[in-house]
């Protein structure tokens, strides 16, 4: 059978997200990395060059996934915020990998800030407001889209109510939160 490069480093990809979702840039260690991709450790370094630059792929890959789940959608910012929400309920892992980073290494990739910067802009454009309205606003409902994933059980549901009811309640409070906070920080004055 002959080596595929690409299914190796697509294994490599895959067990790196399991292990730095569990353990973070710092605690993750390559070795259970290789073993888990059933690779051998220099895979890493010949595809990747570091356990960092592998951390930096992991995240790259999954935040492209996240694009593809849930495309921004300027004209549609509750709708676009509710799909963000479902899909990080969905994989809670990529807000954790995500939380790791901010952890590790404080500054944003080139292309994190340029997502940012993207976003915002579109927002602007689509609205008429500015890119700094734009980016508050995109803060603030980020805040909200991660909250149920940051949030403890106990707190999010202290009455202990049907859990999927609860989510479906806590969901439909983003989406409504986005429209309203957009409508407040976004409208031109008049």
């Amino acid at each position: 059978m002959a080596y595929d490069s690409a299914a190796t480093r697509a294994r490599l990809l895959a067990a790196g997200y399991d292990e730095f979702v569990q353990h973070g840039l710092a605690g993750a260690r390559v070795d259970r990395i290789a073993t888990a991709a059933s690779a051998n450790k220099q895979a890493i370094y010949l595809y990747f060059g570091s356990k960092e630059a592998l951390f930096e792929a992991v995240l790259a890959d999954r935040l492209r996934v996240l694009a593809d789940v849930a495309p921004f959608t300027p004209d549609d910012l509750p709708g676009y915020v509710g799909a963000l929400f479902d899909a990080l309920v969905a994989d809670p892992g990529v807000q954790r990998l995500s939380q790791w980073r901010t952890l590790e290494v404080p500054e944003p990739s080139e292309g994190e800030v340029e997502s940012h910067v993207s976003k915002a802009t579109q927002l602007a454009e689509a609205t008429g407001a500015s890119v700094a309205a734009a980016t508050d606003v995109l803060m603030i409902v980020f805040a909200a889209a991660v909250g149920w994933n940051t949030t403890a059980e106990q707190i999010r549901n202290p009455l202990g109510e049907d859990g999927a009811r609860r989510l479906a309640a806590y969901r439909d409070s983003v989406v409504r939160s986005t429209a309203a906070v957009a409508e407040a920080l976004l409208r031109q004055p008049g």
